[in-house]
């Protein structure tokens, strides 16, 4: 998709564009109500923008439309409208041993039971060992600072996403 493309878009489907990017649906209605955009950068900057003005709640329900890091079973199921994206973001961790796989898997619940949400890092270009080590320094952190730490990450992969799907598409154009 091109960013004209974007902006020729209804709002419904551009909010659903904008969601594949970025779970909070406060966000993408917001997003979708500011086009049109000059170009990638406008794009992204606004992204941050809109970002920074969603509450709690918002970055929780972009949170929950990620697959737990390391669990390559909801990739394939639950999370296949983004599962490509999410697939080579987790790429790190679909080569980890079981031993790795497991202890994500544990870190990953005391995560949810500490803070009441997943574990969401920008996983691109990690291992599965050290997207591990994450985990386990940010079990240490208190819950609002490890919000914050979160939201970021959630920024993150909603910059890559949103290069993704404007790039993917201008490419085969």
């Amino acid at each position: 998709m091109t960013i004209e493309e974007l902006n020729e878009l209804t709002s419904d489907d551009a909010e659903e564009a904008l969601l594949s990017c970025c779970g909070s649906t406060a966000w993408s209605k917001a997003m979708a109500g500011r086009r049109p955009f000059d170009d990638l950068e406008a794009l992204l900057k606004a992204s941050d923008k809109e970002w920074s003005n969603l509450d709690r709640d918002d970055w929780l329900e972009a949170f929950a439309a990620h697959p737990k890091i390391g669990d390559m079973s909801s990739l394939k199921s639950r999370f296949s409208h983004t599962r490509s994206w999410a697939s080579e973001e987790q790429a790190g961790a679909s080569s980890a041993s079981e031993t790795v796989l497991a202890l994500l898997a544990q870190g990953n619940k005391k995560y949810k039971k500490r803070f009441g949400y997943i574990f969401v890092v920008s996983a691109a270009e990690k291992t599965a060992a050290q997207m591990l080590r994450i985990l386990k320094e940010r079990l240490g952190n208190d819950p609002e600072e490890e919000l914050k730490v979160a939201a970021a990450e959630q920024q993150k992969i909603t910059e890559l996403r949103l290069q993704k799907m404007i790039d993917r598409d201008t490419a085969d154009a």
